[in-house]
């Protein structure tokens, strides 16, 4: 299928439908998918809550330039700068940071490479999606990486050379990708994540030398690559106490359209307050959490998804210093020309819709656990 062949579809606008969508990374939404207590939650409006791809309507791309008015995506920090930046507005709900994850430098194992500034003249990969609806995260990913890692090495751009892959980047438009799947992770039964190098695009060009290094994300795909003894890693971002160097399209952000926010702000409420109670379930057993998780994630198994998770806050937040990370991740895309349009990422987050969440929620507990302790005619009593 060509570029211009390929297009966004998606199911016809009903309020008393809404629709989810994540990435496969560490959120809140990832667990829940499995427990479905934010389903609970909307049936009490009595609207439907599903997967995006649960109808065969819908495709993929709405994922990406989020053109579905009832849609709420969990997911990656990038696409979702760009549909802000570019495409239509949204609301900024929440996030959820992996603050030691800032991406590594991948060199083969056995090659006489032990430090950064050996790759001076040597060459580094760099992908670029042909796929020109959704949006080049990954690529955006390498480039600020490696970047960075040159920068904290006394090193430019112009030191190495920089080898640029085109690929096709189409396994969306597939047609057993295009099979409505219920839950997210359907599409994982379909593919062997862990190692489909269709999400590790450049490994192979590693591997055959065709360039020297590439980037690659701390820890995740990180110990999926060196448990094959084929690579290593000499540098990695997580290692620094700089905690403006860990964007890796994180923190993952929680969005929803204006028109959603707007008109049905009930629906963004109800949806937050699901993100809140799998959020503390999580914290609160990140064991269970893990074993959810890794049917998803890039982590090496359940094991590492748990090292990988267990200081990670999986409530969602829209704290001062998470809203920087996401400023850094914006700033650097406007920089390079990912995106076209400058934006405020503060007047972009919308923090009411998660404390009236949390409010909400404190006053179910208090009503349950405490008011059916009160006199009948307590005006104490909540409910």
């Amino acid at each position: 299928m060509t570029s211009q062949e390929r297009k966004a579809d998606a199911v016809a606008l009903n309020w008393k439908e809404v629709y989810y969508t994540n990435c496969p990374l560490v959120s809140a939404s990832n667990v829940d998918q499995e427990l479905g207590w934010t389903r609970e939650e909307f049936k009490k409006l009595g609207v439907e809550y599903s997967f995006m791809r649960s109808r065969r309507e819908t495709n993929w791309y709405p994922h990406y330039i989020h053109n579905m008015d009832n849609l709420i995506r969990f997911g990656g920090l990038f696409p979702p700068i760009q549909v802000h930046a570019d495409l239509r507005r949204t609301k900024l709900l929440g996030v959820t940071h992996a603050p030691t994850e800032g991406g590594g430098m991948l060199v083969r194992a056995r090659d006489d490479i032990f430090r950064m500034s050996e790759l001076k003249g040597k060459k580094i990969g760099l992908t670029k999606s042909l796929n020109t609806i959704k949006n080049d995260w990954w690529r955006i990913q390498e480039h600020q990486g490696i970047e960075l890692m040159l920068r904290m090495n006394g090193m430019t751009m112009d030191e190495v050379e920089i080898v640029e892959f085109p690929y096709a980047d189409d396994w969306y438009d597939k047609p057993e990708m295009l099979d409505p799947m219920e839950n997210p992770s359907e599409l994982w039964l379909k593919r062997d994540h862990k190692h489909d190098l269709a999400f590790r695009p450049l490994e192979t060009a590693l591997e055959q030398g065709v360039v020297d290094a590439i980037y690659t994300q701390s820890k995740v795909f990180q110990h999926l690559q060196e448990a094959t003894g084929k690579f290593k890693l000499i540098e990695d971002l997580a290692r620094y106490p700089d905690w403006t160097l860990q964007v890796a399209n994180i923190p993952a952000a929680i969005t929803c359209t204006t028109e959603m926010a707007e008109q049905h702000p009930e629906l963004v409420v109800t949806f937050m307050k699901g993100m809140i109670k799998v959020g503390r379930w999580s914290n609160e057993h990140k064991h269970a959490a893990a074993a959810i998780l890794d049917k998803q994630t890039f982590y090496k198994n359940v094991d590492d998804t748990y090292e990988g998770i267990k200081h990670i806050d999986m409530v969602p937040n829209l704290s001062p210093q998470n809203l920087v990370s996401v400023d850094i991740g914006k700033d650097f895309m406007l920089k390079h020309g990912y995106i076209q349009n400058d934006f405020d990422v503060n007047e972009w987050a919308a923090p009411e819709f998660l404390e009236q969440a949390a409010q909400e929620l404190l006053n179910e507990r208090w009503s349950k656990e405490t008011g059916n302790k009160l006199p009948d005619g307590s005006t104490l009593r909540l409910g």
